[in-house]
């Protein structure tokens, strides 16, 4: 049975940028995996105020709005097609309507039937990062965030952010296929932000890899009062790492998730893939 990979695609505002489609051919290249385009098409609640429509005719405007989104994902599925049906990858797609704020919630409808959310990401796209947020904490599935119009990277070099949290713990669960598929792994554990379990954790956890087979370099590096989603993507890409797999930690309050330091830095700048687990 093969993979199933997830792909959220927004056409509201600007939505996605086609280049999404490169990264997600390799990524399902890579893991052998099918493919199911999920384009969210924007909805907009009626305006019931008289002298508003008086003055503008936004029934035309909605209507307007919904066809560009209609026509933007077109675009995107094209784009899919091209790259995958190229490779033999196997391409399904689904299409809804929501409403600007709710694409996270129809995206998790979907995600716990599929191994893995591909979320592309690009700096200044609100809507994207929400629904990333959202997926990552409410799905119960990992998701792989892409910066999507940076060139594709390989995965044969995957590096660990570990910590020794629960939420590190089920990142590493999470990316199995990836770890099983890598030519060299390297656990890194950062120092200077939070008291750690052990005087080097990483070595723990490169002997439970090595029982299944995953030989894996251990090494610490120190934030110096740098942040610390800054800190690991840039050792990352130093050591030539093509995906960063960490936990993904928020603060419940009041109800609402207040995103842990390195969540939210890699949401806001996204520097290579990264897979997140809650």
């Amino acid at each position: 049975m093969s993979l199933q990979i997830l792909v959220p695609l927004h056409t509201y505002p600007d939505g996605n940028a086609g280049t999404i489609a490169l990264h997600v051919a390799a990524v399902a290249r890579y893991l052998a995996a099918e493919v199911h385009a999920l384009v969210l098409n924007a909805d907009f609640p009626p305006v019931s105020s008289v002298l508003g429509n008086m003055l503008i005719d936004v029934p035309a405007l909605t209507r307007g709005a919904k066809a560009n989104c209609r026509a933007r994902g077109l675009v995107l599925i094209e784009a899919m097609q091209a790259e995958l049906e190229a490779q033999a990858i196997l391409l399904r797609t689904t299409q809804r309507e929501c409403m600007a704020g709710a694409a996270g919630n129809v995206v998790n409808g979907f995600a716990p039937y599929h191994d893995l959310v591909l979320v592309g990401i690009r700096a200044g796209e609100g809507m994207q990062q929400a629904t990333a947020e959202t997926v990552i904490f409410s799905a119960g599935r990992p998701v792989l965030l892409v910066p999507e119009v940076a060139p594709v990277t390989a995965f044969g070099h995957v590096m660990i952010a570990w910590d020794g949290s629960r939420a590190a713990t089920r990142a590493v669960a999470d990316a199995r296929d990836f770890l099983a598929r890598a030519q060299s792994v390297s656990i890194v554990s950062a120092t200077g932000d939070k008291a750690l379990p052990d005087k080097n954790p990483g070595m723990r956890l490169a002997e439970y890899l090595a029982q299944h087979g995953i030989p894996a370099s251990v090494s610490q590096v120190a934030l110096d009062g740098h942040p610390i989603a800054e800190v690991l993507q840039r050792h990352a890409r130093e050591s030539g790492a093509g995906l960063l797999v960490m936990g993904g930690f928020a603060h419940s309050r009041m109800r609402d998730f207040v995103l842990g330091g390195a969540t939210a830095g890699v949401l806001q700048d996204l520097q290579l893939p990264v897979l997140l687990s809650h």
